[in-house]
């Protein structure tokens, strides 16, 4: 991966239309169906509702991004210290502007004949599921490792 590599690979204001819509409900984890306004892609989303509260009717910003680096240049993706807990040398990322960051991997992929694709995403255990026309979503690629970013609008 080069340093020129484009950061965002996916970007999109999502508005929640339901929590928890198969009726489950999770110790400390809702999971968010929701809409995005740009390009009308469909999400599920499981997030730590401890950490980070959202409520049906909410907007937030989803950014689905290759490295936190503002430059561009390639994650280990094995460790991330918060510039708060940095002792040398901070250097500010994408992370700073947003207010929950989960790192995770792409574990599955299926197209469709309508030109729509499903991706399956798994951040530790919590899932999200990403549907929408294959172009808005060909940065993505299978078992590709990326960060998920929000901010609430």
């Amino acid at each position: 991966m080069e340093s020129s590599t484009k950061v965002t690979l996916f970007e999109d204001i999502f508005e929640i239309t339901a929590l928890n819509p198969d009726g489950f409900k999770f110790d400390r984890v809702n999971r968010l169906q929701a809409t995005g306004t740009t390009f009308e892609c469909d999400l599920l989303l499981d997030i730590h509702c401890e950490i980070y509260h959202l409520q049906e009717t909410d907007k937030f910003t989803l950014v689905l991004a290759s490295t936190l680096h503002l430059d561009g240049s390639p994650a280990d993706h094995f460790s991330y210290v918060p510039a708060q807990c940095q002792t040398t040398d901070v250097q500010p990322t994408l992370a700073d502007n947003y207010e929950y960051v989960m790192h995770g991997r792409v574990f599955d992929m299926k197209y469709q004949k309508d030109g729509t694709v499903v991706i399956a995403f798994s951040y530790g255990g919590l899932l999200m599921r990403l549907t929408g026309d294959q172009r808005h979503l060909s940065s993505i690629r299978p078992d590709q490792r990326l960060y998920l970013l929000l901010k609430k609008d």
